[in-house]
């Protein structure tokens, strides 16, 4: 809750606000009925007296309750905002490879139902605060009109607590572990139709698929849910049953040794009756509380996991001498073959204007060294180094400023981000005509019309988003792996030697074996090494 409270505090006096007209809610609402109870007995010119003050108190009431909802769904919507925008803060500035590890589907879960669970205890707050303030101020009516029953009335309260504890202790771990769960079935449930294909093509896949993991997970955080809620129900049960006891003892039983006036008599049951639905309203707002709390717990455990990258000043390089890769390794595990590959130690130069192809085998390493190239891996062991000087840890956002790269599974916004709409429209749709893709996208206003393309055709768009950033530095990985001839001929023979005749730096990942004598310089890989390295000639 040290979370949520950092949230508000920029909006504490409006929290404290909203506090404080809840409790005048209930509180009023409590002395309504009192004043009923008053007005039972009253004479004929006390009457007019106490309904002028009934009239006034429930304005106030009205009045209160209207706003004390109003501000802290408005303190919900902001703290879920908030929320959100850190945490994507967060993802946003990780490094890539905590990223990677991390996966998407947690993450997703929190900015999503987690913080949606937030904004319910907001909402759920004001009646929270004001069932909370009914009761007490009901309680200190009946302590009014018999200090005997106020006492007999905090013992039963402390009784309906312990054994309300015991049970929401027990629910709020089955909730925790349901939604641990549901980060798994986020992974499922998208891979319904990321693996649509491979499914409809197997009918033995879909079955184990669907009736056993999917069911599976499906039918265990149904389980666990139905139990933490059930014990809720059962805590809420419990509280029923101590106050209705309290009830029966206090009418039946203490009135037989305490003296009572039939006025007196008449308040505890009007007051009895009246405090059975903000009791029940408080012990059903429990549930949210704990959600709540499962949630925020949640938020800061991701938020935790990715650390912060350590950025430097922001430097748009527009050129380099050398990137020299000193000796460097990355280690990681691979699921598939159950073990953990080793890149390295590599050892390479790169100068500008000149065009490299980097081969090798499927597993061979190339994509990892690519990504150690560019700067989205640092090196466990070694260094880059950059113009003679270390990349280090606050240089390597900046350092990374150097790349434009087109990776084998790109992604491609649906805009020119970080692009000026004005200054690239025209070129990109230049660029449009010459990847034959003007018949099928237009660009307007830094946007493209549609990107419901083939996968070759979406490579293209990313081929001319990384053309606009016009960095010093290319990479493409396995891009013409989905073009057809015509494409790759223009790939090969003509968009590269154009990059490398403006003085890029051009580092192809690719298997095309028939284009190798175009490369200045061809390096293989093979089981995380480089194997050879030279002048293709």
């Amino acid at each position: 809750m040290r979370t949520l409270w950092y949230l508000v505090k920029g909006s504490r006096a409006r929290l404290i606000l909203a506090g404080a007209m809840s409790l005048i809610s209930g509180f009023g609402s409590a002395a309504l009925v009192a004043l009923i109870n008053q007005a039972l007995i009253a004479s004929r010119e006390e009457l007019v007296q106490l309904g002028l003050r009934f009239l006034a108190i429930s304005v106030l009431v009205l009045i209160t309750r209207t706003g004390s909802q109003t501000l802290f769904m408005s303190l919900g919507q902001n703290a879920k905002a908030s929320l959100r925008m850190r945490t994507i803060a967060r993802i946003s500035g990780a490094p890539f490879a905590h990223l990677e590890r991390q996966g998407s589907a947690r993450a997703l879960n929190v900015l999503t139902q987690d913080l949606d669970a937030i904004v319910v205890l907001f909402i759920g707050l004001p009646g929270l605060v004001m069932n909370g303030a009914v009761v007490a101020g009901c309680l200190v009516y009946l302590g009014y009109l018999s200090w005997q029953v106020l006492a007999f009335a905090a013992a039963t309260v402390l009784l309906g607590a312990a054994g309300f504890h015991m049970a929401n202790v027990r629910g709020l771990y089955h909730l925790r572990s349901s939604r641990q769960r549901e980060d798994a079935l986020v992974r499922h449930f998208r891979a319904l139709f990321d693996g649509a294909k491979e499914l409809k093509l197997h009918r033995a896949r879909t079955r184990e698929f669907v009736d056993e993991l999917l069911a599976s997970n499906v039918e265990a955080v149904r389980v666990q849910r139905t139990r933490g809620y059930v014990l809720y129900a059962a805590a809420a049960s419990w509280g029923s049953f101590i106050f209705f006891a309290f009830i029966g003892c206090v009418l039946f039983v203490l009135t037989r040794y305490v003296p009572v006036s039939p006025h007196v008599m008449s308040g505890y049951a009007m007051i009895f009756l009246y405090m059975i639905m903000p009791i029940e309203g408080v012990l059903s707002a429990i549930p949210n509380l704990s959600t709540a709390r499962v949630a925020l717990e949640r938020v800061e455990q991701v938020n935790a996991e990715l650390p912060a990258e350590a950025n430097g000043p922001a430097i748009e390089a527009a050129a380099f001498e050398s990137i020299v890769l000193d000796r460097v390794t990355h280690r990681y595990f691979r699921e598939k073959e159950n073990d953990v590959f080793t890149l390295g130690p590599v050892s390479l130069t790169f100068k500008p204007g000149e065009l490299v192809y980097l081969i090798g085998g499927n597993g061979s390493g190339k994509t990892t060294l690519a990504k150690m190239i560019v700067g989205l891996y640092a090196p466990e062991s070694g260094r880059v180094v950059l113009d003679g000087a270390d990349v280090t840890e606050t240089a390597r956002d900046a350092y990374r400023q150097l790349f434009s790269v087109v990776f084998s599974d790109f992604y491609l916004f649906d805009s020119l981000l970080g692009l000026r709409a004005g200054d690239s429209d025209a070129t990109a749709r230049a660029l449009l005509d010459d990847l034959q893709l003007a018949h099928k996208v237009k660009i307007e206003n830094g946007a493209f019309s549609t990107l419901d393309l083939s996968q070759g055709q979406r490579k293209r768009l990313a081929l001319l988003v990384a053309y606009l950033e016009d960095r010093p530095f290319y990479l493409f990985d396995e891009w013409a792996a989905d073009q057809d001839p015509l494409f790759k001929e223009v790939f090969y023979r003509r968009l590269l030697p154009q990059l490398k005749a403006k003085g890029k730096t051009v580092v192809v990942v690719t298997h095309d074996d028939r284009y190798f004598h175009l490369a200045d310089r061809t390096i293989k890989l093979d089981f995380g090494q480089v194997v050879e390295e030279g002048n293709t000639a």
